[in-house]
């Protein structure tokens, strides 16, 4: 089993940047150690900041500055597939429910530093700004419902309004203007992540410190309620 194992994963280690991330969770998992610590000790070893697998483009580090724990976790979990159990697999790439408790601390120093930073700007630039936009999207259904209106036109500009100040289509423009992509009709996953990230940080720069901080505790709280909150700690802050 091992053997034909390591035969098929290491084929894959010649298309991978982080090929030695790579073959040393492997060999940990292999050797008995428990897979999501040598899972995050793959992590912090990984520098490939995008990969293209399988004709998928994976990219890991969004605007080079939010660490997208989750797709790495999926990347590294398809190279010892079949040596994890698929309910704690699923609940930690499906739900954010790792298999262990560890500490803070722990976890930084699993995955290091940087990388530690990184995490939390993916966390709050995105995970916690899009809660932002459903929290913000509640109320604006609330008001329309108490106001007798039942219906869903512009909702979503209205938020957008509110948080931004503008429309969304007229915030995507400038950010595809920005970072010199094409107009296109749709929007793929990865560069909806950044143009969230990029929605971040322009709320940063045109909003006084007391907003923010009201934003995000709101925000915190619809992940709370919602249960998405993923096991990080609300009193952090990103780079």
């Amino acid at each position: 089993m091992t053997e034909i194992l390591d035969s098929r994963l290491y084929s894959q280690l010649e298309v991978t940047g982080s090929a030695e991330a790579v073959k040393q969770l492997v060999q940990a998992v292999i050797g008995g150690k428990h897979w999501y610590l040598a899972l995050l000790e793959a992590m912090g070893r990984w520098t490939a900041p995008e990969e293209l697998v399988g004709g998928q483009r994976y990219c890991y580090l969004i605007a080079g500055e939010a660490f997208d724990f989750l797709l790495l976790a999926e990347r590294l979990c398809q190279a010892v597939d079949g040596l994890l159990p698929d309910g704690d697999k699923a609940a930690l790439l499906f739900h954010g429910r790792p298999p262990l408790r560890l500490t803070e601390a722990e976890f930084k120093e699993l995955i290091g530093t940087a990388k530690y930073r990184q995490y939390l700007n993916y966390f709050y630039g995105i995970t916690v700004e899009e809660a932002l936009f459903l929290a913000v999207q509640d109320e604006v259904r609330k008001e329309r419902r108490a106001a007798g209106f039942s219906n869903e036109h512009d909702v979503v500009n209205e938020v957008y309004r509110r948080v931004y100040g503008a429309t969304k289509g007229v915030l995507l423009r400038r950010f595809r203007k920005e970072k010199g992509y094409p107009s296109l009709k749709s929007i793929s996953l990865s560069e909806l992540k950044e143009f969230t990230y990029w929605l971040f940080k322009c709320r940063l720069q045109r909003s006084e410190k007391a907003k923010i901080a009201s934003d995000t505790s709101k925000a915190l709280r619809w992940l709370r309620r919602s249960g998405l909150s993923r096991g990080l700690t609300a009193g952090e802050s990103p780079e």
